[in-house]
């Protein structure tokens, strides 16, 4: 049986639905986006309705969708920010490394493809999935039907032998 809270917060989202996608697109001034936030509003709440009683529903939501909003204005600023640097170092080449850092990544390169294919098979696949393929461990272990706590074991002994072994070379 659901919370009454839920239940209550739940009714009063689809009273106040309309409102509140007005509210929303007023505070961030993009419909589309006001969209994504007073969705987001009704996933949070009903993940994660609290189980003590709400006077107002009506002004709780306003507030989750309100921090969500903010969250969301935010992460645009920063993006913005980003793609505006991006943008300044647009055709703006790269200065080449010298030859002497150059023969160094290369040095350091082959030492840890070298020690990368001394891992044990399973511990080297699990490395190369976490660290080159970007996957988390979770998808790792569903990917590989291993559990997750093995997947991390694999990652640090991987992790540990590169160290050991690139010791030398990342003074």
């Amino acid at each position: 049986m659901e919370p009454k809270s839920r239940i209550f917060l739940l009714n009063a989202f689809a009273r106040h639905y309309d409102e509140l996608l007005r509210h929303v697109a007023r505070r961030i001034g993009n419909p589309a986006a006001a969209n994504d936030v007073v969705q987001d509003t009704f996933l949070r709440v009903h993940a994660c309705a609290p189980t003590a009683e709400i006077a107002s529903p009506a002004a709780y939501l306003f507030r989750v969708a309100d921090n969500i909003a903010i969250d969301h204005l935010r992460h645009e600023a920063v993006r913005s920010r980003v793609v505006s640097a991006d943008t300044e170092c647009e055709g703006v080449a790269a200065p080449d490394p010298s030859p002497e850092h150059a023969l160094d990544y290369k040095q350091r390169l082959r030492a840890l493809d070298a020690a990368v294919a001394e891992l044990p098979p399973k511990c080297r696949e699990v490395f190369l999935l976490h660290k080159f393929d970007g996957l988390s461990h979770g998808e790792i272990a569903e990917r590989l039907g291993i559990s997750r706590s093995m997947v991390e074991k694999h990652v640090m002994k991987a992790l540990v032998h590169c160290r050991d072994r690139l010791a030398d070379l990342l003074d």
